[in-house]
């Protein structure tokens, strides 16, 4: 890792293709409900949290890159798809999706944007009735859902 610092963080990829180290802890947790962070997240929105550009450091791999707009670029793993950055390009702070990180409980959002694209059924979620992956699996199918993806360290 550059500049001597040991990482506040670290995270990356689902598949482990590409890594990094956050050398301050993130701020300004945010979930951004816009159509394209829907689209670029296959989802009812991004979680994202942000630090200086100069604290994001690439440990394995950079990743691709993908300008959304004339003022955002999205960074995103070539092998499994996972997001894995939002920066304006204009800015000197970066933000890397809260999901990535190797311990995304550790980071809780303060703010939402994009509120005129909100999904009304993001209001309902917290009223479903939830299961665990176990309950109704067998240990055969259990076994056929052991995780290939990389453990959530270096």
């Amino acid at each position: 890792m550059s500049r001597n610092s040991r990482a506040a963080m670290t995270g990356g990829c689902q598949c482990g293709a590409v890594r990094y180290a956050l050398l301050s802890e993130p701020t300004h947790a945010s979930i951004c409900h816009c159509r394209m962070c829907q689209k670029a997240f296959g989802n009812y929105f991004a979680p994202l949290a942000g630090v200086p550009l100069k604290d994001l450091v690439w440990t394995k791999a950079k990743p691709g890159i993908f300008k959304s707009s004339e003022a955002v670029e999205r960074g995103f793993c070539r092998d499994c798809g996972t997001p894995l950055s939002f920066r304006y390009v204009e800015s000197d702070r970066i933000s890397v999706s809260i999901g990535s990180l190797d311990d995304p409980g550790r980071v809780q959002p303060e703010i939402q944007y994009g509120m005129e694209s909100r999904i009304a059924a993001f209001e309902m979620l917290h009223t479903l009735p939830g299961e665990r992956t176990e309950d109704n699996a067998s240990i055969e199918d259990l076994a056929k859902m052991a995780s290939r993806q990389h453990p959530d360290r270096d």
